[in-house]
């Protein structure tokens, strides 16, 4: 049998000390658990989920991007975002526009009624990391973002930086 097939139950819990890294990442679990919560909330309204609330933010914060990027900055199989970015059309919150020169292109927009809602998806996020932040030094404020940029793939930093700079 694997390392993995043993049965019975395994009683001893993973410590700091057989792994210490440990304590990162249920910070990082328990920080997104609260990160999304706010948002999460106000989601349930429209009958959305986390899904719709990814699209919705990189195409408020990137208006007439094409759907290509956006597949490229989620990580995910264009099946997966046809049922989601559909549902943000026919609700009016995002506008597919033919591209100007190539029209099979789909470049995405917000409309007024999108930004409204990326807003209000946002302020409770922006609040709870503006507390965070306030609660650094700017030496711990840029040791945050670099812990951040550094979880990113090795990969996408350029990209995502270029991205996120706007």
């Amino acid at each position: 049998m694997g390392a993995e097939g043993g049965t019975g139950p395994v009683t001893a819990p993973v410590t700091i000390a057989d792994k210490p890294e440990i304590v990162l990442i249920e910070l990082l679990f328990y920080a997104y658990r609260d990160f999304v919560s706010d948002p999460d909330a106000v989601l349930l309204r429209y009958d959305f989920g986390r899904a719709h609330h990814r699209v919705l933010h990189f195409v408020d914060r990137h208006p007439g991007m094409r759907v290509a990027d956006l597949l490229d900055i989620l990580k995910i199989t264009k099946q997966s975002l046809g049922r989601v970015l559909k549902e943000l059309i026919d609700t009016g919150f995002i506008e597919q526009v033919p591209g100007p020169v190539d029209r099979r292109q789909r470049l995405l927009y917000p409309t007024e009624k999108g930004r409204a809602l990326s807003a209000r998806l946002t302020e409770p996020q922006a609040r709870r990391i503006g507390a965070a932040l306030a609660a650094l030094d700017p030496a711990g404020r840029a040791g945050a973002e670099r812990f951040l940029r550094l979880m990113i793939d090795a990969d996408e930093r350029d990209k995502v930086s270029r991205l996120i700079s706007r």
